[in-house]
C-alpha cells in the first residue's frame, strides 16, 4: 500500500521527501481514517492549496498540519451525520483504546512526574481562601479538582516535537520523554543564579490614549518609512542616487519606494505598484514590471529599492530588486525606560554572562472546551521541574476567540479570570521557585481584558504589596529587552501568518523549494519592523498615533520570538551580503493549547552564540 500511496502522489506531481518515514506516516493516516491512497492525495491537494505551500515536495514539517486537516475533515463529516456528537482528539482516542490506562487514576496529577506532584497539589489546595477573593470564585476553584476533561486524561506528556542543535536527536521525535534528554539537550544554569533584565523598548506606556489615529498620521508614517529607507540605501554607497521612478527615462535609474497593491484583492505580479516619497515624486505611484527578475518576494507595505528604467512614464521595468534596508551606523539601542529594572539588573550576578535558560509559551493557555487553564498548569509544573531562569508568557491569556468568551456565558469578569486563573498560578509558581526566577508577560490584541490596539501597552497588574519585587515584569507588545546580555525581540501579533497570505514570490529555476518560514521571518529583519505589512490585516488595530518607533527593530536581536498559528520552528537567520556576522535565532513556540488538546512551547538554552545554543519545541 505504501507503493500505491507513493504512486498516487507522483501521479499528481508531488514527490515525497524521506520516503520511508513519511510513507509510514501516510500509511498510518490511511488506516486510521479509512482512506484510499487516491482519497489521501485529494485531501493533501486541498491542504496544499489552503496553506499556499511552495514546492511540490511532501516534507516532514507538513505532517502535523496535514494530520490536523484530516481530523477537521473527519470532525465535520461526523458532526453532519450525528447531532450532539462530541469529538475527541486522536490522543484521547489512543488513550481510551490503550490497555495501560487505568480508569481509577486521578486526573489531578496532569504532570505525571513524581517531582511535579508537590507543586501541582499546591494548586488544588484551596482550604484557606486568599484575601480579596470572592466566595463564589473560591467554590469554583474547588470544583476544578472534580472535573474530568479530555486534556487531563492524556498519557504522553511533554514529548519533544523538534530539537535544534541537540546531540543524538532527530527532527520529528514525538514519543520520547524530555526528561530522558535533560543532560544531552539542556545544560541549564543553576537556578540560584538570577538572570539580569534590562528593558530597552516597551511602548506605548500604560494609560495611553488611543483611537486618535488620523489619515494624516498614517500618510506621514508611511512617507517617513520611505524616506528613511531611501537615506539608508543612499548612505550605503552600494547604489546610485535615488531618482523618481515615475519620470520617463531610457536609462537605468535607482529608485526607492513602497510596494502597493493596485486594487482591493491580494497582490499579484500584475497589480504591483511602487509608491515614491513626497520629496522625489510627490507620493505618486507607478506600475512595476517584474518579468526580468528571476527572484523576488514582495508584499504590500514593503520598502524596496528598484533598479530599472521607465521608457513610457507609465511602467517601470525592474532589472534589480533590493529588499534589505541596511542598518544605520548611528543606530543604537534605545535608552532604558524602567530605571528600577536597570538598577536591579546591575546587582544581579554576571557570572552567567551570555548564558540563559528560558521557557517561552504563547496563548491560548486553556482549551476551547473549558476555562480551567490546564495547559498553563502543566507548563508551570514543567517549569518548576526544569527551573529555567526566565519564563516568557505571551498572550492571549483571556482569549477573545474562546467559545465561552464569544458567547458571553462566563459569570465572572475578564479581569477576575485573569487575576484568579493566571496571576494566582504565577504567584504560586514564584513562591515555589523562589526569588531567583523571572516571569515576563506580554499582551495580545486577542486579550479580552486588555486594550484592543497595536502597538499595545503593557498589563497594569495590581500585585499585593508583599509580592516579590521585580519577579513578574509586564512589557508592551512588541517589546525589546535583554537578559544576561542576550537581546530578545518579541511580538505577539501573528505577522508570519498574515505575511504568508499576502506575499508573492518567485524563485530561480534551479531552486525547487525554499525555506518559506525563514523568508517570512527575514522580512521583519530586512525592514527593521515588527509589522512591515500595510494595509494591516483584518483584525489588527494598527494605530500610527501611538509611538511609531515602538514597531521599529533598531538592531538585530539575538532571539526573535514570533508566536504564530503556523508550524512551530527554530531557525537561524542571517542578513547575508555584508552582514554575515548579524545572525538571529528566530523561534515560533506555537500555541500552548490547540482546540481541546495541548499544543507546544519552547525550551531554550542560549550559550554565548547561536552555534552553541540548544532549543527544543515541546508538545504537551
Amino acid at each position: 500500500m505504501e507503493e500505491e500511496i507513493k504512486a498516487e502522489f507522483e501521479k499528481s506531481g508531488f514527490s515525497i521527501d524521506q520516503d520511508d518515514w513519511i510513507l509510514q506516516t501516510l500509511l498510518t493516516y490511511c488506516i486510521n481514517y479509512k482512506l484510499a491512497p487516491s482519497d489521501l492525495v485529494s485531501n493533501w491537494e486541498i491542504y496544499y492549496l489552503n496553506m499556499q505551500l511552495n514546492g511540490l515536495k511532501v516534507e516532514n514539517i507538513h505532517m502535523d498540519g496535514f494530520l490536523s486537516h484530516l481530523q477537521n475533515e473527519l470532525k465535520e463529516r461526523l458532526t453532519k451525520e450525528e447531532a450532539r456528537l462530541h469529538i475527541y482528539s486522536s490522543n484521547d482516542v489512543d488513550m481510551l483504546l490503550s490497555n495501560e490506562h487505568d480508569p481509577e487514576e486521578g486526573f489531578l496529577d496532569t504532570p505525571g512526574n513524581q517531582y511535579e506532584r508537590p507543586y501541582v497539589e499546591s494548586y488544588n489546595s484551596e482550604s484557606t481562601p486568599r484575601t480579596n477573593e470572592k466566595p463564589s470564585s473560591s467554590k469554583e476553584s474547588k470544583t476544578h479538582s472534580n472535573i474530568v476533561t479530555p486534556f487531563g486524561q492524556r498519557i504522553n506528556k511533554f514529548a519533544s516535537h523538534f530539537a535544534f542543535n541537540a546531540q543524538n536527536m532527530v527532527n520529528g521525535l514525538s514519543k520520547q520523554e524530555v526528561g530522558d534528554m535533560d543532560e544531552d539537550i539542556i545544560r541549564r544554569v543553576q537556578p540560584s543564579e538570577r538572570c539580569s533584565l534590562q528593558v530597552h523598548r516597551s511602548q506605548p506606556e500604560s494609560g495611553c490614549r488611543f483611537m486618535y489615529d488620523r489619515t494624516e498620521d498614517r500618510f506621514n508614517s508611511l512617507d517617513t518609512r520611505i524616506r528613511k529607507s531611501m537615506n539608508l540605501l543612499a548612505a550605503s554607497g552600494l547604489h546610485g542616487e535615488p531618482a523618481d521612478a515615475t519620470m520617463a527615462s531610457q536609462k537605468n535609474v535607482f529608485s526607492v519606494g513602497m510596494v502597493i497593491c493596485d486594487g482591493e484583492g491580494h497582490l499579484n505580479e500584475k497589480s504591483v505598484l511602487l509608491q515614491g516619497s513626497i520629496e522625489h515624486s510627490q507620493g505618486q505611484r507607478v506600475r512595476l514590471d517584474l518579468q526580468n527578475l528571476t527572484q523576488f518576494s514582495l508584499y504590500p507595505g514593503q520598502a524596496v529599492g528598484i533598479e530599472g528604467h521607465n521608457p513610457s512614464g507609465h511602467c517601470f521595468i525592474a532589472s534589480k530588486l533590493v529588499d534589505s534596508i541596511p542598518i544605520s551606523v548611528e543606530a543604537d539601542l534605545p535608552p532604558n525606560k524602567k530605571p528600577a529594572v536597570a538598577q536591579e539588573s546591575q546587582s544581579c550576578s554576571s557570572s552567567a554572562s551570555r548564558a540563559l535558560s528560558v521557557v517561552i509559551a504563547a496563548g491560548p493557555f486553556t482549551t476551547t472546551d473549558n476555562l480551567l487553564f490546564e495547559p498553563l498548569q502543566d507548563l508551570l509544573a514543567y517549569a518548576s521541574r526544569k527551573q529555567p531562569q526566565l519564563l516568557i508568557l505571551m498572550g492571549p491569556f483571556i482569549d477573545s476567540e474562546h467559545p465561552d468568551i464569544k458567547k458571553g456565558t462566563v459569570e465572572r469578569s475578564f479581569y477576575d479570570i485573569f487575576h484568579l486563573e493566571i496571576l494566582r498560578k504565577l504567584q504560586d509558581y514564584i513562591e515555589y521557585m523562589g526569588s531567583h526566577v523571572r516571569v515576563i508577560l506580554l499582551p495580545s490584541v486577542r486579550d479580552a481584558h486588555h486594550h484592543f490596539v497595536f502597538p499595545q501597552p503593557a498589563f497594569d497588574i495590581d500585585l499585593p504589596e508583599d509580592s516579590r519585587p521585580q519577579v513578574i515584569t509586564c512589557l508592551a507588545n512588541p517589546a525589546l529587552f535583554s537578559s544576561n546580555e542576550i537581546m530578545f525581540g518579541c511580538c505577539t501579533v501573528d505577522i508570519l501568518k498574515q505575511l504568508s497570505s499576502e506575499e508573492i514570490s518567485r524563485n530561480p529555476p534551479d531552486i525547487q523549494s525554499s525555506d518559506r518560514m525563514g523568508r517570512l521571518a527575514m522580512h521583519l529583519l530586512r525592514q527593521h519592523s515588527y509589522y512591515p505589512l500595510y494595509p494591516p490585516a483584518l483584525g489588527v488595530p494598527l494605530d500610527f498615533s501611538l509611538a511609531p518607533e515602538a514597531l521599529e527593530i533598531p538592531s538585530i536581536p539575538d532571539v526573535l520570538v514570533l508566536p504564530s498559528d503556523l508550524a512551530p520552528f527554530v531557525k537561524v537567520l542571517s542578513l547575508g551580503e555584508g552582514n554575515e556576522d548579524k545572525r538571529c535565532l528566530c523561534v515560533n513556540p506555537g500555541r500552548l493549547a490547540k482546540g481541546i488538546g495541548g499544543g507546544t512551547f519552547l525550551e531554550l538554552y542560549y550559550n554565548e552564540n547561536v552555534d552553541q545554543t540548544n532549543a527544543s519545541i515541546i508538545r504537551i
